[in-house]
């Protein structure tokens, strides 16, 4: 068996590594052994490429089944605990050999073993053998047996049958490159799953003013969970996310296939069928404003500290960057080595980078009190993959923070400290504000302002003049008026400055407004609504007699709508009364009293038909003034 040593390995963040091993060698097979759960990825990347004058016949691997499955017709099976007992027990009727104590030895067909109750030792067991050429049964000890020899070559295939597979159930599996005959120089790459790799940063200033320095360094930390040491690989380490899964290559898959019934070949009679029919698709870090801000300067340090040119000369970065599209390379240039079970730390950025120190607060993001920022302008070429940054004042820890995944020449914003001598409050709130009004036909088009507001109250309680950035929600529906200009915008913030003395306190209000519009019927107007929106300077005097005008003829109409339902129900009530006088003339007689009483009902009869006439008339002149008062308005509209 010949193994190749792992000379390059590339990490990624999402749990996979990629191997390469080469090397030269003189054999016809390469094995390689791997963990069961690995087994999956081996197969859908495992590359063998024969760089010399040999050929690549094809890889083997053991198939994956069930112990039981596999081991079903073997005869040979051993416990863990007691293997010498079921090894005897597997060779009954078979040819075997015992040797035992005092160099004693039994040779012939082994009857079987007898086993005493549970109680009992084991070794206690009897063990039966028919002698080779006699007809004498000899009975031992099982732990009288010293060794087995099998004569029988079923029970030695058997046994080395049984001993393979249970090798083969172990943790790891054998995949072997069959090679043709000779040199060959190999090269074998695959992928497995491997811890993902981490970056933690430190982030190092020293000097005030003009003799600021910043040197941000970053270390790569990987593990090493192979089985093996790796020594003087070439390691890179790959920023990013690609598209990654496990697909079930190695466990053996049988398709169920639908059963089908030997058919009934006796047809049940004669057989007709019907004729057929004859149918026919960063910005660079911005400068600082005006006046600079005045942060507060570190306490004098107490002893010699290190400065950014010591931390920088003192490490050696040879990390080489590349940009592979959607992913970043870091290609370490050194070699690297890293025992079995061991973890290591890499350098694999040091850049001298511009920044600024801001006072930044967002109440969603943490309340009260603004945090002390570091704002750094990403020119070291490399895109920088998310870790924590201990940020370093001087010689002295001054906080931490999560550097976010930063792109070549991105900002990198770095909050490390909670700001306890200024405080800030907010108070917010909505309200409505009238832009416009015009008439539009029968509706009345109103727009008017929706506001939201919001105040920062920031109190400075240090004895610094201090510069505080605040950070206000962005909408893109909404509009700033009467508001300060924003000193620059993120992708859902808008950021203002605010300079606050010490020992003071300051304001600043942030409005914004939206247009919003809504339709009301004219109809539903009062004298009063539209007087009010006149004074307002919304509608002109005009615009609002032509109004007043039209709402005064719907009121007419409205009044003589009324007197058409008054009409209607007096029509009603005669039609019930001629009804009911009707109902008691018809049990009347001619002559006499009932005949007067029948007299009077006609007089009666008579006025209520008359009344009715009139009632027709009116309803018919009402009808004609309230057409005529609509096409007035129909024609005073706009």
């Amino acid at each position: 068996m010949t193994a190749l040593p792992i000379t390059h390995m590339t990490l990624y963040k999402h749990g996979v590594g990629f191997f390469q091993r080469t090397g030269k060698l003189k054999a016809d097979e390469v094995r390689l052994s791997f963990r069961e759960s690995e087994m999956n990825d081996i197969l859908k990347s495992l590359t063998v490429i024969d760089t010399g004058k040999g050929k690549v016949l094809g890889v083997d691997y053991a198939t994956p089944q069930q112990r039981d499955e596999l081991l079903a017709g073997c005869t040979i099976k051993l416990d863990d605990q007691r293997s010498l007992r079921d090894l005897i027990a597997g060779l009954r009727g078979r040819r075997a050999a015992l040797w035992l104590k005092a160099n004693e030895g039994a040779r012939g067909l082994l009857l079987g073993l007898d086993e005493l109750p549970d109680r009992q030792p084991v070794g206690s067991s009897l063990v039966s053998i028919l002698l080779e050429e006699s007809n004498v049964v000899r009975a031992m000890q099982l732990d009288e047996i010293q060794g087995v020899e099998l004569l029988d070559e079923q029970s030695s295939g058997d046994l080395r049958f049984f001993l393979r597979t249970s090798l083969a159930q172990d943790e790891f599996r054998q995949v072997t490159a069959r090679l043709t005959p000779g040199e060959h120089d190999l090269s074998i790459s695959y992928i497995a799953p491997a811890p993902t790799w981490r970056v933690s940063y430190r982030l190092v200033s020293s000097g005030q003013g003009k003799d600021a320095r910043t040197l941000l360094q970053g270390w790569g930390i990987f593990d090493n969970r192979l089985e093996e040491d790796l020594e003087n690989i070439s390691l890179s380490l790959v920023a990013g996310m690609p598209v990654s899964f496990v697909y079930d290559l190695y466990t053996p898959f049988t398709p169920q296939r639908p059963v089908i019934e030997e058919e009934n070949r006796v047809a049940p009679g004669p057989i007709e069928f019907e004729s057929a029919l004859l149918a026919d698709t960063v910005q660079s870090l911005p400068s600082p404003p005006s006046p600079m801000l005045k942060m507060m300067a570190p306490a004098p340090l107490s002893r010699a500290a290190f400065n950014v040119e010591d931390l920088q000369s003192s490490t050696a970065v040879q990390t080489a960057g590349k940009d592979l599209g959607e992913l970043f390379e870091y290609r370490i240039a050194t070699p690297v080595s890293v025992g079995r079970g061991q973890s290591a730390m890499v350098p694999v950025l040091s850049a001298l980078l511009e920044r600024r120190k801001d006072l930044l607060y967002n109440g969603s993001k943490f309340p009260v009190h603004p945090v002390a920022t570091l704002r750094l302008h990403n020119t070291s070429g490399l895109t920088l993959e998310r870790g924590p940054v201990t940020v370093l004042e001087n010689g002295e820890y001054a906080g931490e923070a999560v550097l976010p995944f930063t792109p070549a020449e991105g900002e990198i914003v770095v909050p490390y400290a909670v700001e306890l001598g200024v405080k800030i409050s907010e108070e917010s709130g909505a309200s409505h504000e009238m832009h416009s009004l015009r008439l539009s036909g029968a509706l009345l088009l109103i727009e008017q302002w929706e506001i939201a507001w919001r105040e920062y109250k920031i109190a400075n309680l240090t004895a610094q003049d201090l510069v505080v950035t605040l950070e206000h929600p962005r909408s893109e529906q909404y509009e700033l008026f009467d508001s300060p200009t924003p000193m620059e915008k993120t992708a859902e913030f808008l950021r203002f400055l605010s300079a606050v003395p010490a020992h003071s306190e300051k304001k600043l209000r942030v409005q914004e407004r939206r247009l919003a519009a809504r339709r009301e019927e004219l109809r539903r107007q009062s004298y009063d609504g539209l007087r009010r929106y006149m004074r307002q300077g919304l509608i002109k005097q005009e615009v609002y007699e032509l109004a007043a005008r039209i709402l005064k003829l719907w009121e007419e109409v409205d009044d003589l709508n009324r007197r058409l339902n008054a009409i209607a129900g007096e029509r009603e009530t005669i039609y019930k009364q001629q009804k009911q006088i009707q109902g008691n003339m018809a049990a009347l007689g001619k002559e006499g009293k009932e005949g007067a009483l029948r007299n009077r009902y006609v007089d009666e009869l008579e006025a209520s038909e008359s009344h009715l006439k009139e009632l027709a008339a009116e309803e018919a002149n009402t009808r004609q003034q309230i057409a005529r008062l609509e096409e007035q308005v129909k024609q005073l509209l706009p």
